[in-house]
């Protein structure tokens, strides 16, 4: 089993940024791909970003694309989202995931494996 656990999150003025951290622990040498959703209030969970397993490739919303980078670390079992630019409608929580196995897509959440408790990410206007 993996564990997932996600930190980073909290209150920032629009334009502003904030750094998500995604620790894995467990059985970690399962995980493929690791992306990151996030859902806002009355909203379904949305995909923001994926990061294949040696790091190589990146896939990213529209929404988000040029303004979040997806990073990894395989030795230290962690994962990154960056998030520059932030604006109101980027306010939700927002979910690390992982794979363990191949995917035809990185989009739907059901085929993920493994997800963290979510963290709160507002930001104001």
């Amino acid at each position: 089993q993996v564990q997932l656990t996600e930190s980073g999150g909290g209150v920032v003025q629009a334009g502003g940024s904030l750094r998500l951290s995604c620790a894995a622990s467990g059985r970690t040498i399962s995980i493929l791909v690791m992306s990151w959703f996030r859902q806002a209030p009355g909203k379904e969970r949305e995909f923001v970003a994926s990061i294949s397993a040696s790091g190589g490739s990146t896939y990213y919303a529209d929404s988000v694309k040029a303004r979040f980078t997806i990073s990894r670390d395989n030795v230290k079992s962690m994962a990154w989202l960056q998030m520059n630019s932030l604006k109101p409608e980027d306010s939700a929580v927002y979910y690390c995931a992982a794979l363990r196995g191949p995917a035809h897509t990185v989009l739907a959440e059901d085929l993920y494996n493994y997800w963290g408790q979510g963290t709160q990410v507002t930001v104001s206007s």
